[in-house]
Formats: C-alpha cells, sequence, structure tokens
C-alpha cells in the first residue's frame, strides 16, 4: 500500500479541530496533510502561522494554494494516484482552501479528509467532489 495512503488511513477516527494536527486527538484538513508530512519526513517545512477557517476568502488570497505549490509538488498534468493531496475549492468562485489525500482510483475513486462535525473519514471521491478539486500535488521527498 501506499505510504501517504496508509498514514492516512491511520488518521481516520480523528475529531475534527481547526487548527490541530493530533492522530487521535483533533486535526482540521491541514492538520491531517501536516501529521501525514511529519510521519514522511519528520519536521514540517515551515512554522504554522494561525489561520481562519475562511482562509482569506473575502480577500481573494490563495494562501493554502501557494503554501502547497512551495511544499508540494506538482501533479495536475498526472493521472490522479493514491497519494495525491488534492486542494479544492468549495464553490467555484470561492478560494481553495480544503485538503484530501487520493486513497483510491479506478472505478470506486475516494478520499480521505478531516471534514468538520465529521472528523477524520474516507468519502466517495464523487462528481461533485471532483469538480471543486482546484490542484493536486504529491509530498515528494521532503
Amino acid at each position: 500500500m501506499n505510504a501517504v495512503v496508509a498514514e492516512a488511513r491511520r488518521w481516520i477516527g480523528t475529531p475534527y479541530v481547526h487548527q490541530a494536527s493530533r492522530r487521535g486527538a483533533g486535526c482540521d484538513c491541514l492538520g491531517l496533510v501536516r501529521g501525514i508530512w511529519r510521519a514522511l519526513h519528520g519536521a514540517e517545512p515551515q512554522a504554522m502561522p494561525r489561520y481562519t477557517p475562511d482562509w482569506d476568502e473575502p480577500q481573494g488570497g490563495e494562501v493554502l494554494l501557494a503554501a502547497a505549490r512551495r511544499h508540494l509538488l506538482p501533479a495536475d498534468g498526472q493521472p490522479m494516484a493514491a497519494g495525491q493531496v488534492m486542494l479544492f475549492r468549495m464553490r467555484e468562485d470561492a478560494v481553495a482552501k480544503h485538503l484530501g489525500v487520493v486513497s483510491a482510483v479506478g472505478a470506486a475513486p475516494r478520499f480521505i479528509h478531516a471534514y468538520a462535525r465529521h472528523g477524520v473519514v474516507e468519502s466517495p471521491l464523487s462528481a461533485p467532489w471532483v469538480r471543486r478539486i482546484a490542484a493536486r500535488f504529491e509530498f515528494g521527498k521532503g
């Protein structure tokens, strides 16, 4: 099994807690990706600033997209693959502010993400979710 997916699955059941990143105790979608990074690469690549749930949406800043581009490898031109990190726009005209990890591809694609009021779950990567993908990335070598 892909190491990214295996680590993401270890987080399933972790409660949703904004700005947290502790497996079993609480995390948000970024906290899940941060925790996977730590498991694979050790220390995080930058100190985490405080952030709000709207991710600078009123100002239109692509804060999360810019950070993903700094620390992850682009995968947009490649086929979707297990272990890729997906960045979503929750509305077509909104900033990208939700993250998930592809856990399965093919006839029944799935992804793992931390979702408010649900915690870390593995969900079908249904057509509505696919339409929201703003970018895809890979963890690389750290």
